[in-house]
């Protein structure tokens, strides 16, 4: 049996994705078969597809870094046919054959069963976007964050990691700044629960090491001179989560806002997350962090054969939200 993916090949001039037939015995090992029925266009996808970045780690592989669906078939007692179930992360799309196919093959420690709460759909609306979002609250509030405290903004928030953290937010019951350089979308973004929404110029972020307390943390999507400015806003025992590098990887500050206002800077890895956490969040993306504006998070709906070209949308910045991608 084969099925139709999204294939990334190594080439002479780089990398090149092609739209091919793969049989099932080609994909790398797992014990269990999914029909997949679902994925979404994730940053890092697009990086890999368009060969911006060295997302993949072997060729040929099938891109997509999640996918859900329903087992066709399992070695794995955990699992039987008919089963809906998700994966996300763990080398999926990377090191092992991805997400952007009609057939996945994973293996059964990757695997995770639907959650109540969530449909096959609304699992990939989510996706490893979504999942990235809630892992960043997840960890700011088992460090202490609270509404309480005050704001918290929301960089890069057009995207589909930045929607679901505004949406995932209020639901949370936190004040929300969403900062995007794409004025035109304020209405979407308030519409999402943002109850201010700001371009990063107008923030007007200023250049001493420490400036006046503005906000009480920051999920952050972009890194660069943006991310350096706001940690020098965050008051008392806040928490910056760093989740993207859309502008720059790196940044530029001092340690004055963790050694005299207890800032603490939290990383939020999707990829290796420990499956354990992993679940927990999955469960958690059902209920308390499902997002009350989950449908508007959708900007559109692509077919699996039109995947590539869709993923150089979040390349020149037009994407707006997540891009889901119909792999039935």
């Amino acid at each position: 049996m084969s099925s139709l993916a999204c294939r990334m090949f190594r080439e002479t001039a780089g990398v090149a994705a092609r739209m091919v037939d793969v049989a099932v015995d080609d994909l790398t090992p797992g014990e269990v078969v999914i029909r997949a029925e679902w994925s979404g266009i994730n940053f890092k996808d697009a990086l890999g597809v368009t060969g911006r970045a060295p997302i993949y780690k072997r060729f040929p592989i099938n891109a997509g870094i999640d996918v859900s669906g329903r087992v066709e078939s399992s070695a794995d007692l955990r699992y039987r046919a008919g089963d809906a179930v998700l994966v996300n992360g763990m080398g999926l799309g990377e090191t092992h054959d991805g997400g952007f196919a009609e057939v996945v093959r994973a293996p059964a420690e990757w695997v995770v069963p639907l959650p109540a709460g969530l449909d096959l759909r609304e699992a990939m609306v989510l996706g490893t976007a979504g999942f990235t979002a809630a892992l960043a609250l997840h960890r700011m509030e088992v460090n202490g964050q609270s509404p309480s405290q005050g704001p918290v903004v929301v960089t890069g928030a057009t995207g589909g990691v930045g929607s679901a953290a505004v949406s995932m937010l209020k639901r949370r019951g936190y004040a929300v700044v969403a900062v995007s350089g794409r004025p035109e979308h304020e209405a979407y973004l308030r519409a999402l629960g943002a109850d201010e929404v700001s371009t990063p110029e107008a923030l007007a972020l200023g250049t001493r090491p420490l400036e006046s307390t503005r906000f009480a943390g920051v999920i952050d999507n972009v890194g660069g001179p943006l991310l350096a400015g706001l940690i020098r806003h965050v008051g008392l025992w806040g928490n910056v989560a760093l989740i993207g590098n859309a502008a720059s990887p790196a940044f530029d500050a001092t340690v004055f806002p963790g050694i005299l206002r207890g800032v603490s800077l939290l990383g939020a890895s999707s990829a290796n997350c420990p499956m354990t956490l992993r679940a927990s969040i999955w469960e958690r993306l059902g209920a308390d962090l499902k997002p009350p504006a989950l449908g508007s998070i959708v900007s559109r709906t692509v077919k699996l054969a039109d995947v590539i070209p869709a993923c150089a949308a979040p390349m020149d910045r037009t994407a707006l939200g997540r891009v889901l991608v119909d792999c039935r």
